[in-house]
């Protein structure tokens, strides 16, 4: 088993960790903080959007079970990459979607795989995610780990307003592309 770590951050946390979770190949996701100067930091100095960090999820996968490529493939599926101010209801920088690359390769197929959707045209508008190199990750607290599990109707009523949203972007994108085309 050749483990690798996968940092993605897309909005909140808590619509983040189900989706990878429940794929073969994952041995854990991990609901945190990244990208600020802060040790250790606190979901409320996280949230104050003064400590620089964003909400992201630590994904722990087998590669021989599930490729890097695969995760970057479901994690488009799960945002909006047009928004750079945060995600769906979840605005601010501590929201903005950002992929963290912990090695060259990953950082080659980051790009390779968001090429690949800009050239697919599902967006109306340009794809803004930036491709950061790692920094620290800091877990969150307890009670954001595997949220969908500790309050699912809360986390289902948020899960299906944030697909309702993701599907009438890109049924936007669609309806322009066509339009161009004609």
């Amino acid at each position: 088993m050749a483990i690798e770590r996968a940092i993605f951050a897309g909005g909140c946390f808590w619509c983040m960790v189900e989706p990878f979770e429940k794929r073969p190949g994952i041995i854990a996701v991990t609901s945190g903080y990244t990208g600020g100067t802060l040790e250790h930091p606190t979901y409320d100095q996280v949230l104050s959007k003064t400590s620089g960090h964003t909400e992201a999820v630590e994904i722990l996968f087998d590669n021989a079970l599930i490729s890097y490529a695969d995760l970057l493939e479901l994690y488009w599926e799960l945002i909006d990459p047009t928004d750079a101010d945060g995600q769906i209801f979840d605005r601010g920088l501590n929201y903005r979607p950002v992929i963290f690359v912990t090695s060259s390769e990953q950082k080659t197929s980051a790009q390779k795989s968001k090429e690949a959707l800009e050239k697919s045209e599902i967006w109306s508008k340009p794809i803004v995610v930036p491709i950061e190199d790692a920094k620290d990750f800091w877990p969150a607290e307890e009670y954001h780990q595997q949220f969908y599990k500790k309050d699912p109707k809360r986390y289902q009523a948020m899960h299906k307003a944030r697909e309702r949203y993701l599907a009438l972007q890109k049924f936007k994108g669609k309806f322009n592309f066509l339009r161009k085309k004609h």
